[in-house]
């Protein structure tokens, strides 16, 4: 489900839009959009293609995967992966070269987690 009605893939991409801090023409013109198009699928009204939808993950910095599980087109994989490496893409603050450091990092410590011998250190 996940693709027309509340909690859909509109009202999460309004949301990155606006953590973003772009504007819905901002937004538009970056991802090669119109506004009244952008603002149906924003709205609800309109289900949007897996191309608009990667080029909406392009001009907000996040990944297509994110976008593509929340309408609905994919599986969720491992949860908390998706949910890192979404939340490292989608913030403002960092860079683009602090974001694909962090990314690097987070996929080694997963690596080295998978690999064996690391668990957790609960009582």
């Amino acid at each position: 489900m996940g693709s027309l009605g509340p909690g859909g893939i509109g009202e999460f991409l309004r949301e990155q839009r606006r953590n973003a801090q772009l504007s819905l023409r901002q937004l538009a013109e970056a991802a090669g959009v119109s506004n009244p198009y952008l603002s149906q699928i924003e709205r609800g009204l309109r289900k949007p293609s897996a191309e608009i939808l990667q080029q909406l993950a392009k001009a907000l910095r996040i990944s297509a995967e994110t976008l593509y599980v929340r309408a609905g087109m994919l599986e969720e994989r491992a949860g908390a992966e998706i949910d890192v490496a979404a939340a490292i893409l989608a913030d403002p603050s960092l860079t683009e070269q602090q974001r694909q450091a962090l990314l690097q990092i987070y996929a080694s410590f997963r690596a080295q987690n998978d690999g064996g011998g690391v668990t957790d250190a609960a009582p």
